[in-house]
């Protein structure tokens, strides 16, 4: 068995990295097809590249999946939002548990005693999901009653909120509109950003230098509720293996030491790098909604890394390669997993509490205390999609990126340069035709403005309309969460609200 490469090893390795071109199905001679981004010209780009490997669907019966999919979400909306069930079994969580999926559980029991949602199907198959401290709501596999892990309850080492400033507190100050801020125009924006009953928002903050200049909140929660982010947990998960790139327990570029990679000699997710890993690029085969040959006919891999029964960490390490790395550019959950596994690896590995590292390492350094990040029942991070948070700390997180990594109080939290190879298109997608992915896992746009250039935004994005936005140009972040059916209002609310927002507040 070979081993992973030693730290001294990875060092040396990347100080003169040169990623060997791995062999492709390819004829060596010809050029890789253009792809202008559409389905037709990325899936002819994809099969020049595609390496001959076989792929397996996840196993189990599909509705089993969705229907822990749906325990998971009403335990979650219940016992960590506070949210009544009726309401999020009909608005909260339709990725991992679509709504038509729901109608075929015939009992739903909630137990506030225990924490607890079990919900029953016509063939008598019962899947629970229970709240564990911390680690919040598990879905339980069908065949095991007992975790693989002890929960535990992470405090914050923080001074008391509701006297300590912000950012590292709640207390605003007597005017929080600094010179040159539109003040009406900014009530405004926040009026329209908050959008219709329809878009069921929950939570809008918008921040200018680091300030919060406005901010609203639904009937349901209020400015300390942890909302479900999804997808805004993949930026989280980047943030907080940059925050380990900076503590030199890993070098950006260099292979990702996966043990299940290096178990046979030349296995080619050895060229892996964990750069590539937090541009979406991979390479590793599964099967994804957002793919552009994704088969419905399977459940797909990137929600069964959400419901499955099993150690999720090891079954995306143990996923083969489809795509030489740094090649395609696809949005799957097996990147985002994988980096989760490499801080439990990092942290564990030097002898650390694995459970308190984000609260210690980040959320603590930030004046975060809502933040949680649910786990499989292995006590893995799902850190694809699982994070739960306030919009003020999300505000707290998108800020630290405004400030390239250094934290309000001038602690360097990411390493020099990781904002920039965050906020720079990865070079897979760029070749896809689709400029729109960049490193750590965020977004990337450019926005139109009449008689000025493109202003670039960097985003942290999940599912069902939640964002985290970031534009340096005007020192602005605004977050926005809302409830899953409410997606698309909330959408149009926030692309009615920019253009006021940037004239409301001056450039650089």
């Amino acid at each position: 068995m070979k081993k992973p490469p030693s730290s001294a090893l990875l060092v040396a390795l990347c100080l003169g990295f040169i990623l060997p071109v791995l062999a492709t199905a390819a004829d060596a001679d010809a050029e890789p097809p253009f792809s202008d981004g559409s389905t037709e010209a990325l899936n002819a780009r994809a099969d020049y590249f595609r390496l001959d490997n076989d792929y397996t669907p996840p196993p189990g019966e599909a509705r089993h999946h969705y229907t822990a999919g749906f325990a998971k979400i009403l335990c979650s909306a219940v016992f960590i939002t506070g949210l009544d069930p009726d309401d999020a079994a009909a608005n909260v969580g339709g990725f991992i548990s679509p709504f038509e999926q729901r109608e075929y559980v015939t009992d739903i029991r909630i137990d506030r005693d225990r924490q607890q949602v079990a919900l029953t199907l016509p063939d008598g198959v019962i899947r629970t999901a229970r709240r564990y401290g911390s680690q919040g709501c598990v879905a339980r596999p069908m065949s095991q009653e007992t975790l693989q892990f002890t929960p535990s309850i992470i405090e914050p080492n923080l001074p008391p909120a509701d006297t300590t400033a912000w950012p590292m507190g709640d207390v605003l100050p007597d005017d929080p509109w600094p010179q040159g801020v539109d003040r009406e125009l900014v009530e405004r924006a926040l009026d329209v950003g908050f959008g219709p009953e329809e878009a069921r928002t929950l939570g809008l903050v918008i921040t200018y230098k680091g300030r919060i200049i406005a901010e609203r909140y639904g009937d349901d929660v209020d400015m300390h509720t942890p909302l479900e982010s999804w997808s805004m947990t993949k930026s989280l998960t980047g943030t907080l293996l940059g925050v380990l790139i900076n503590q030199g327990a890993y070098e950006l570029w260099q292979p990702a030491p996966i043990p299940e990679w290096y178990i046979e000699q030349d296995d080619p997710r050895q060229q892996i790098r964990i750069g590539d890993i937090m541009r979406m690029s991979s390479g590793i085969m599964i099967n994804a909604p957002a793919d552009p040959d994704f088969d419905d006919s399977t459940y797909p891999d990137h929600v069964y890394l959400y419901t499955g029964g099993e150690n999720l960490h090891q079954y995306a390490a143990t996923r083969p390669q489809e795509y030489p790395p740094n090649t395609i550019g696809r949005y799957r959950n097996t990147d985002p997993v994988i980096a989760s596994y490499l801080i439990r690896l990092a942290v564990e590995g030097r002898g650390d509490n694995y459970h308190e590292f984000p609260q210690r390492a980040l959320f603590d350094k930030l004046g975060i205390r809502s933040a949680l990040i649910e786990t499989d029942a292995w006590g893995n991070f799902l850190g694809q999609g699982l994070g739960f948070m306030s919009a003020r700390d999300w505000a707290r997180l998108g800020n630290l990126y405004l400030q390239d990594g250094v934290a309000d109080h001038g602690e360097r939290l990411l390493p020099e340069g990781f904002v920039d190879y965050a906020s720079t298109v990865a070079p897979a997608w760029q070749s896809d035709g689709r400029p729109i992915y960049g490193g750590a896992f965020l977004w990337l746009s450019e926005i139109e403005r009449e008689n000025s250039e493109p202003l670039k935004a960097m985003h942290m994005r999940g599912a069902g309309g939640q964002s985290t936005n970031i534009i340096p140009s005007h020192d602005l972040v605004y977050v926005r969460i809302g409830k899953y059916s409410g997606a698309r209002a909330g959408g149009e609310a926030l692309t009615e609200m920019l253009p006021m927002l940037l004239d409301a507040v001056p450039a650089k």
